[in-house]
């Protein structure tokens, strides 16, 4: 998840109110430099963070929680709703016949971007797409580009022996003008120079772009609010990604710089790989920031030959206390499916399963170990063997382990796993706020939860 750093620090501050009745005035000052201290170290604007921590400072003394809501939970809301304002709407982008314009400065990611919006927009709209390489100052550049799109349907063109960008521009436009969607990337300078202000405006004139999206690195912090601002001035930018939020503890740094520009950020970078790209939506965003989760981000990640009606059945018995080996191994393959174990934590609210959200990257790529290792356990267990785990004695555990070539004590752990989630998944069903929470989220996919429900 981005900004986990900022995430936990909001956690600790205000999870100072938890078991407050009542408003105390030494612990709401606690509670406000404890968030101060957070934000500061995200690298969010000193203003930004002054304005956020008054905001909420001054809502708790006047607002009272609505019933049956504890006064963390009614914090955590107030938060919510203000950070969802500072970061603005979502940015309302159609893709179908646009041609869209990277820009940006040196070594922000432009041309990976570049493959990653055109898969995105691809994969999730049904869109042809072309990509038309306008770097002609690094070397490599079309190379790149063709070599991250090699596995795609996506028209790539390019002239790497020309060194005339809006030549390469006007000739790819022609190219590619069957596709529904085009995006130009272009070449980036350390600064923003003459030469790059003078070659951006010939492509800006010649493709007409009806977007043109300014690409900024999460790690730059608050440098991102006046790079933002210069280009907006020279290209009139109607959109922002923002790349490699995933790295950095200067991400809120980026964020709370672009929104003060006013720019709307689309998408965020959360990873170097083509698939490591989200759309993004303030709520949804701030949702997970929070620990809330994003139940329909969740839906959104799951690929096409997902079997939705068996996923909710698999939901539907696990929240019962029914779960099985064959459950567990149905779970893994719709998890194997959607992502990493680290990728779906991320969506779904932190205290859910047991804490799980909370684990270190350390912990969850080792159950991202254990998983696959499990399944190729269960590939060599007969139908009741997955069915009845409780019973398996130890001469079947050394049949089970010599099947899979693992050792016994991998088979035990197995199902001492399956124990322990089979009672933490009891457990959740026994709790009738989560369980209704659940259901209603399996049905429409809201993703308004109640921390309370999660012991938040």
């Amino acid at each position: 998840m981005a900004l986990e750093g900022l995430s936990r620090g909001i956690f600790r501050s205000i999870g100072l109110l938890k078991n407050k009745r009542k408003l105390d005035e030494e612990e709401l000052r606690e509670m406000t430099r404890s968030l101060r201290r957070a934000l500061q170290e995200a690298d969010f604007n000193v203003r930004q963070t002054k304005e956020l921590v008054e905001k909420l400072e001054s809502r708790l003394r006047e607002e009272e929680p609505r019933p049956g809501l504890t006064l963390q939970t009614h914090a955590m809301n107030i938060l919510y709703t203000e950070l969802v304002r500072l970061l603005g709407p979502s940015h309302q982008f159609q893709p179908h016949g646009a041609t869209l314009l990277l820009v940006g400065l040196y070594g922000q990611g432009k041309t990976t971007t570049t493959a990653k919006l055109a898969e995105w927009y691809r994969k999730k709209h049904g869109l042809r797409v072309a990509v038309i390489e306008a770097d002609v100052h690094r070397p490599g550049a079309y190379a790149q580009l063709t070599q991250l799109l090699e596995d795609s349907t996506v028209q790539v063109y390019g002239e790497p022996d020309t060194k005339d960008a809006p030549t390469i521009v006007r000739n790819g436009l022609a190219a590619c003008a069957a596709a529904d969607l085009v995006i130009v990337d272009t070449a980036g300078r350390h600064q923003l120079d003459q030469e790059l202000v003078d070659e951006l405006e010939q492509i800006s004139s010649i493709t007409r772009a009806s977007e043109r999206w300014l690409v900024i690195d999460a790690q730059v912090g608050q440098a991102a609010g006046p790079v933002a601002a210069s280009f907006h001035s020279l290209a009139g930018v109607t959109g922002i990604v923002i790349t490699k939020l995933d790295g950095t503890a200067r991400g809120g740094g980026a964020l709370s710089a672009v929104a003060a520009t006013g720019a709307p950020i689309v998408h965020i970078g959360t990873g170097e790989n083509v698939p490591d790209l989200e759309k993004f939506e303030s709520d949804r965003f701030i949702s997970r920031l929070l620990g809330m989760g994003d139940i329909q981000g969740l839906i959104d990640l799951a690929p096409d030959d997902l079997d939705e009606e068996e996923a909710m059945r698999l939901t539907q018995r696990l929240m019962s206390g029914r779960f099985t080996l064959n459950d567990m191994y149905k779970q893994m393959e719709m998890m194997a499916k959607v992502g990493t174990i680290d990728k779906l934590m991320s969506f779904l609210p932190g205290n859910m399963l047991g804490g799980m959200g909370a684990m270190s990257k350390g912990q969850k790529e080792a159950m991202q170990g254990n998983l696959d290792r499990y399944r190729t356990i269960m590939d060599s267990m007969t139908a009741w063997e997955k069915n009845e785990p409780a019973k398996i004695k130890a001469d079947r555990i050394r049949r089970v382990a010599r099947g899979s070539g693992v050792r016994e004590k991998d088979v035990r752990e197995l199902i001492a796993q399956w124990n322990r989630s089979r009672k933490m998944m009891k457990g959740m069903g026994g709790n009738r706020k989560l369980n209704k929470q659940m259901r209603k989220m399996m049905k429409d996919g809201d993703m308004d939860l109640d921390p309370s429900s999660f012991g938040m």
